[in-house]
């Protein structure tokens, strides 16, 4: 059993051998000099304060334990004070650095051997030969509760069991049948141990991601009331703004972009309205039009479906050609489009032409039954470089159900 005590301007260790020969200290003291107790203290023979039985009722210092009739104690000298600190004696826990132990905190034993007598601050000096202060003020002080949650990194007796348990089951299960799944087991144990959290950065965004998220809603609302106030230019300006707070992997969008048009030898030179650039260099396009309400789907069955509108079908192919002329431009495109914008990139920053993809965002689905708008789900997934085709009324409850997630955080 082991305890600390403070005795005045010092703090005393005081142990009791677990070992039933509770004279074991004393005698390697005076065999080699300095006896280490639990694979963690290491003490000298002018350690020694006293011994419990050589107190006297009246000189026993304020604090001392009574760890039982039948136990011998011993008391060693482990730190002394140094203004709010006690300062540990250097070689005690490691010869590497000094150790401060605010005079507020409680010492205990946890605090520097682990389960299976493993040395904390042996551990420590192999990371770092700074000097150490546990709570207070002092520059780069481990606060304790901090202190503590590091503690419960270290193995205890069990979990290294479990983990040789783990290994040698992994072998005997190539070879052997009914060997017990002690990996799984053992998964399960440190699904349970301390894993570093660092701020919840959701949390801290929380406010501001509502307010952004409800200021696009209102702003398309208002827009879709006000549809007839806007040139085809602007509203392409305002939603591709709406867009790119949307998708934020896209850094970049460039207007009227020159590509060149390679179809049976015939080379021409035709514009994209917008060309996306993610994080990554990769371009994609995206195709905005007005919210036309007949613009997706017909109102009819044509042979037991519904089947896409003029407008629909011709933006998808217009989606379609412009990818195929970017796919034929290939490395002379991005040549092409990395001189061009060189201005306008970061350095280093490359645009790359891989396969790009489409969106296409027009028209509303708000007066469609529920058979044309499976129909239309049904269109969408089948345009194979089409990313997504959103209708206004879609990114209105794409909205809606971002700020609905956001308020339950």
């Amino acid at each position: 059993m082991t305890e600390f005590i403070v005795d005045g301007n010092r703090l005393l260790f005081a142990y009791s051998p677990d070992n039933g020969d509770p004279n074991w200290v004393r005698r390697e003291l005076d065999k080699e000099g300095e006896v280490w107790i639990k694979r963690t203290y290491t003490f000298k023979s002018s350690d020694i304060v006293l011994m419990q039985q050589e107190y006297e009722d009246d000189s026993e210092p304020e604090g001392i334990l009574n760890f039982g009739s039948d136990d011998e104690l011993i008391y060693l000298h482990f730190a002394d004070i140094d203004g709010d600190y006690f300062k540990v004696r250097r070689g005690v826990l490691t010869e590497h650095f000094d150790i401060y132990l605010h005079v507020d905190v409680a010492v205990k034993p946890k605090f520097f051997a682990a389960d299976a007598n493993v040395s904390i601050f042996g551990l420590i000096s192999s990371l770092s030969r700074n000097d150490f202060y546990l709570g207070g003020d002092a520059e780069g002080a481990v606060p304790l509760e901090e202190f503590e949650k590091l503690i419960k990194f270290f193995p205890t007796s069990y979990e290294r069991r479990r983990y040789v348990e783990a290994r040698v089951a992994s072998v005997l299960r190539n070879y052997m049948d009914g060997v017990k799944d002690a990996e799984a087991k053992f998964e399960r144990y440190l699904n349970t141990k301390l894993s570093k959290r660092g701020t919840n950065l959701t949390k801290t965004f929380k406010d501001a991601e509502l307010l952004k998220y409800h200021t696009i809603l209102e702003k398309l609302r208002a827009m879709l009331k006000e549809e007839a106030q806007y040139n085809e230019r602007q509203w392409q300006e305002e939603i591709l703004q709406i867009i790119l707070l949307l998708y934020p992997k896209y850094l970049f969008v460039f207007k009227e972009v020159p590509v060149r048009a390679t179809i049976a030898g015939d080379v021409r030179e035709r514009f994209l309205d917008f060309l996306l650039v993610d994080n990554n260099g990769n371009v994609d396009i995206v195709e905005i039009k007005r919210p036309f309400e007949k613009a997706i789907i017909t109102g009819e069955y044509y042979r037991n479906n519904y089947i896409p509108l003029r407008e629909l079908s011709g933006t998808v192919m217009q989606i379609e050609k412009y990818i195929y002329y970017l796919n034929r431009w290939s490395e002379a495109g991005e040549d092409f489009l990395n001189v061009k914008y060189k201005d306008d990139l970061p350095t280093g920053f490359e645009i790359k032409i891989t396969n790009p993809g489409g969106i296409i965002i027009m028209g509303r689905e708000n007066n469609l039954s529920i058979d044309q708008k499976r129909d239309f789900e049904v269109v969408k997934r089948k345009y194979k470089n089409v990313i997504d085709i959103i209708t206004y009324d879609n990114l209105l409850e794409r909205l809606r159900f971002m700020i609905e997630q956001i308020k339950k955080l």
